[in-house]
């Protein structure tokens, strides 16, 4: 789809690090947008990065202004340091709305949200609200400084919303024992840090509680680890052999080298990426795979995934 110009119409401090963009076309309505989407801004030295859009209100079918809000990152370079400099009047390129984390408004929901994690979360409790089907959101943060929107959450959602500061509760939400509250036609929604994500993940596996009704998205972008080292990728198609150094993800090489693969986040939470393995073992960094499936090896996310192994061979 075509790109969009949008327009910076308005910016407004939410926490010291938050900050919310109201973005408008120059004319016309822009494409609408399903709860849980997102769209992707493009960064003025290449590439882009994804941000969940905000809706307190149900969807209209043709927006006149889209809303995102940005968390400035420590050590910030990329992405949200260039937000952060933008002021009213400043022009964006935006992609479309595309929706990876799309939610079930017919369906009860537990709606779990930790830090920036929230902004998907709302379009999705005010959908709930609308269709009058039940749902509860739980939303916590380090402390009141780095939690946004809490005052409107509970205009929107009364009793439906709790909110937990760990600062004052002395340490992070309790996931398993919120999964351990779900009954049989709930669905789960967790978006936020990959701690956060790996404990309600953990727990509802634990609980049995099928992947059909847990849907994740992470907010945390790939980062390497210490330690990483050097591994090898066959391509069964072609029998061609790359080099994946530290740093640098699988789908970076390939498609430096012209390869053309099916890709999304590039987060590990969207499964797009999904790619069988043939030989070798994977070193798993999704939030994608069940604890099962990261056992058998069979499959990996080649966006973020790395290797344990000196060599994987993928059915690429």
């Amino acid at each position: 789809m075509t790109e969009l110009t949008l327009t910076v119409a308005g910016k407004r401090a939410l926490t010291d690090r938050i900050a919310e963009f109201t973005l408008t076309p120059a004319a016309g309505p822009l494409p609408g947008w399903d709860p849980g989407a997102h769209i992707r801004v493009a960064l003025p030295k290449g590439g882009d990065r994804a941000y969940s859009l905000v809706s307190f209100a149900p969807v209209p079918a043709a927006p006149d202004h889209y809303r995102i809000a940005v968390l400035l990152e420590e050590n910030s370079t990329g992405g949200s340091a260039h937000m952060h400099t933008l002021a009213e009047g400043d022009s964006v390129t935006v992609a479309p709305p595309k929706c990876d984390f799309p939610v079930n408004a017919d369906a009860p929901a537990l709606l779990l949200a930790g830090g920036i994690g929230i902004t998907p979360m709302i379009s999705m409790a005010a959908a709930h609200k609308a269709a009058g089907t039940p749902f509860r959101l739980h939303f916590a943060a380090r402390s009141a400084a780095a939690m946004a929107y809490a005052e409107d959450l509970t205009q929107l959602c009364g009793d439906a919303l709790a909110l937990h500061l760990d600062d004052i509760a002395g340490g992070p939400v309790d996931v398993t024992a919120l999964v351990r509250t779900l009954d049989a036609d709930t669905h789960l929604y967790i978006c936020g840090p990959r701690p956060m994500i790996d404990a309600a993940r953990a727990a509802a596996e634990a609980a049995g509680i099928p992947p059909a009704r847990v849907h994740v998205e992470l907010f945390d972008n790939a980062a390497a680890t210490d330690g990483d080292t050097a591994f090898e990728v066959e391509l069964a198609s072609t029998g061609e052999v790359f080099t994946i150094p530290p740093g640098r993800s699988i789908i970076e090489v390939l498609e430096e080298a012209g390869h053309d693969l099916m890709y999304d986040c590039q987060r590990g939470d969207c499964g797009i990426c999904q790619t069988d393995v043939l030989d070798g073992t994977p070193d798993h960094r999704d939030v994608v795979l069940t604890e099962a499936e990261r056992a058998a090896g069979k499959v990996m996310q080649i966006c973020v995934s790395r290797a344990k192994s000196a060599r994987l061979k993928l059915d690429l």
